[in-house]
């Protein structure tokens, strides 16, 4: 191979080298030079901040200072409350603690008091009349209101006699007495003198500036008294003082912003030459080191691909050459993670299985800790084995979704699993086993845990999972769940229990049913004991006996006692149906019709969507019911007792209803409302209304005593629309009140009474 790759190589690196350089020096220049700005400006800002701050302490300690000595003399108040400007003692107790005050600060140029009433003035040589005060032009503009509370504008007060020339002041009214008066004004004049000589000693009058200016924007004083270097100089910063409504404007000198940055500059690109230089020698010195290493791997890849060299004729290009390898050896390294990812997860389903199924569980522990997503898992660990099935699979799930959306759904369903196991101690492992069924096996990490804990702990996550799936996707699952395993070998158990559990979706509460911890699978079903239960009920209602549904009860009873998987319920009771249609069906076309073979796979149908097995007793209830009064017209042409039988337990049971009477029976038996009071009181010997009063008063006496409902809650339960209803027609039956008979009864010393 020719040295043309090495050549190119070199090259290749100074175009950019040089243009990046450049770029580079460029760059830091202007970085240098915003940095020095940027610095130069908080150095200033610094300065000026605190030169703000310290005038601003100062002014107020000032204020607060004199302030709190006025507020906490006693001479004041005394003498603006005894309102006599004549009193000696009390002037010269305030004249002598205004001199105090003028001496415990240099800043202080004069505190005087005024006196509105006498219009007197007292300062600390005493008290005079306002004419003769050397500051009463500032008394005359308090007085005319051209001046408020707090600080005011600089000004320059008029010389005492010891003065040859006015002062320039900082002036700050307040109202006496403190701190809500108005019978006089305490007057503090701060020096200005001061106050420059505080900024000049603060401000380095050969770098930087400084100006003072009020709100209106009026000049109070540049530092140094250097105003040109203000007009010329750079501003930097702005700064407030509110206190005193000033500006505090500063700056660089002009000259002195950019002197040292040159310097800096220069030796900048003396650097940067010397950098460029050194960085060429080392570019050629690293490319010679580097090219040997890469010719004995271009050297190995022509020994590789000399085949291809001999076929084709040509000399390929290097970085050709390179790139024809490494997308070879990309493509070979893709398909093998890819054939890697499916062996696991294949080896992950498979094991999975195999761990439900009970096989291979010798060999599992290894496979566990290699293939599964546990953490930790060992032979001796605990598990919990969960079964969850799609409600209504085929006729909601596949209807309602296509093939796409049901592969997303589930898959979503998974991690919503795997994301609620992350909230508890324990970790789970979603395998769908079925189409419309997945596994969850759970682990517990932690060795002291309790069983019992654990299935708690996944109970409410089986139950999170079914309540967020049912907002959020729209999709209604159950869950059973099998009893702790203690290690590998018995996790097959709790598959076999959490199964179990899923047959028996009727007797599931909240579709989240939980294995009990010796159940493992269902025993045989005792045929014979439910083939003659159902052989006596269907007796009973052949015989018209009203005691077929306290049979029909009892078989429910049983179910739920033995806990019948559905499949066996559902093909008990269609045994139940087909032999009550062999012994009732030839009475009648009538009867024929409601108990033939469609009609039966309609019952049957609709039972299979019911979700509890008491929506299957009602379902059945209702539908024999209403085929047992057809049966009764049938065997009773002339006699129609059995139907007011019907009636009188049809009553028992609705007499809670407010909508209960004649009209409602006659809709419900078909016949007339007079035919049906006719038959009930020759029967019975008692009215209608008699009868389902007398039902309604003992459900009342009932309530009265068991519970501490309300009259009106009473009254709702057991079919009056009203409290005061129920009142009247309990004290007509009973002779007392509602409240009277459950004092009575609860306490029987009223009785006795």
């Amino acid at each position: 191979m020719s040295r043309t790759w090495y050549y190119r190589l070199l090259f290749s690196y100074f175009p950019i080298f040089f243009f990046t350089m450049t770029i580079l020096i460029f760059s830091a220049f202007v970085f240098i030079n915003d940095i020095s700005k940027e610095e130069t400006r908080k150095a200033d800002q610094i300065s000026s901040s605190y030169l703000a701050t310290t005038l601003d302490h100062t002014i107020r300690d000032i204020e607060l200072a004199v302030t709190e000595k006025v507020q906490y003399e006693p001479a004041y108040r005394l003498y603006f409350s005894e309102n006599n400007p004549n009193n000696s003692d009390t002037v010269y107790t305030i004249a002598q603690n205004l001199r105090e005050m003028i001496n415990s600060s240099s800043w202080i140029q004069s505190i005087y008091l005024y006196d509105k009433e006498h219009q007197r003035v007292i300062t600390l040589s005493g008290s005079r009349d306002v004419g003769s005060f050397s500051d009463k032009a500032w008394i005359d503009r308090i007085l005319s209101g051209e001046t408020g509370q707090g600080w005011q504008h600089v000004r320059e007060m008029e010389p005492e006699e010891f003065q040859r020339t006015p002062v320039q002041v900082l002036t700050v009214n307040k109202e006496m007495p403190l701190p809500f008066g108005s019978e006089g004004v305490l007057v503090i004049n701060i020096k200005m003198s001061s106050i420059k000589q505080s900024v000049d000693s603060m401000v380095n009058g050969k770098l930087s500036f400084l100006t003072i200016t009020d709100q209106e924007g009026r000049v109070i004083y540049n530092a140094h008294s250097d105003k040109e270097s203000a007009l010329e100089g750079t501003k930097l910063n702005e700064l407030p003082l509110q206190r005193l409504g000033w500006t505090l404007t500063s700056g660089i000198k002009a000259g002195n912003l950019f002197g040292w940055v040159s310097v800096v500059s220069y030796v900048w690109v003396v650097i940067a030459i010397l950098t460029v230089i050194c960085a060429i020698i080392y570019i050629v010195y690293v490319t010679r080191r580097n090219y040997k290493p890469i010719q004995i791997i271009m050297n190995r890849i022509e020994s590789q691909q000399i085949k291809a060299f001999e076929q084709s004729g040509a000399r390929m290009d290097e970085m050709k050459m390179i790139d024809g390898v490494l997308e070879n050896l990309i493509n070979h390294m893709m398909d093998y993670d890819k054939k890697s990812r499916e062996n696991v997860l294949m080896q992950r389903s498979k094991l999975f299985s195999a761990l439900l199924q009970g096989e291979h569980v010798d060999n599992a522990a290894g496979q566990l800790y290699e293939v599964s997503p546990f953490d930790g898992a060992h032979e001796a660990s605990r598990f919990i084995v969960v079964v969850g099935d799609i409600n209504r699979y085929e006729k909601g799930f596949q209807e309602k979704f296509t093939r796409g959306e049901q592969n997303t759904l589930k898959f979503a369903l998974m991690n919503v699993l795997q994301e609620l196991s992350r909230d508890t101690k324990v970790q789970c492992w979603t395998e769908w086993i079925s189409a419309d069924r997945i596994a969850i096996l759970f682990f517990s990490k932690e060795e002291t845990q309790q069983g019992q804990d654990l299935a708690k702990q996944i109970r409410l996550v089986a139950e999170e999972c079914k309540s967020w799936v049912e907002q959020n996707l729209r999709i209604s699952l159950s869950f059973g769940i099998g009893p702790v395993a203690e290690g590998i070998g018995a996790i097959h158990q709790s598959f076999t229990a959490a199964e179990a559990v899923m047959q028996r979706k009727l007797l599931m509460n909240g579709d989240v049913g939980e294995a009990e911890a010796s159940e493992m699978q269902h025993p045989l079903l005792e045929t014979y004991t439910y083939l003659q239960m159902i052989a006596d009920f269907v007796k009973r209602f052949r015989m018209s006996s009203g005691q077929w549904r306290e049979q029909l009860e009892d078989i429910f009873k049983e179910f739920e006692r033995n806990k019948l998987p559905d499949d066996e319920i559902r093909s008990l009771i269609q045994a139940m149906l087909q032999m009550l249609s062999r012994e009732v069906s030839m009475m009648s076309e009538g009867l024929q019709k409601e108990l033939s073979e469609e009609n039966i796979n309609n019952w049957l149908k609709a039972m299979e969507e019911a979700e509890s097995l008491d929506d299957v007793k009602v379902l059945l209830f209702d539908s024999l019911t209403d085929l047992f009064r057809t049966y009764v017209a049938v065997t009773e042409t002339k006699s129609y007792k059995a139907m007011v039988n019907e009636m009188k337990k049809y009553i028992e049971e609705q007499f809670t209803n407010p909508d209960l009477s004649l009209k409602h029976l006659s809709d419900r038996f078909q016949i007339s409302g007079k035919h049906a009071s006719y038959l009930f009181k020759t029967e019975f010997n008692m009215k209608f209304v008699d009868f389902v009063t007398d039902l309604r008063m003992k459900e009342t006496e009932k309530l009265l005593l068991e519970t501490d409902y309300s009259l009106q809650d009473i009254a709702l339960k057991v079919g009056y629309a009203n409290g005061i209803t129920l009142g009247r027609v309990f004290k007509r039956v009973t002779g007392i009140t509602p409240g009277d008979y459950r004092r009575m009864k609860k306490d029987p010393k009223i009785a006795d009474e």
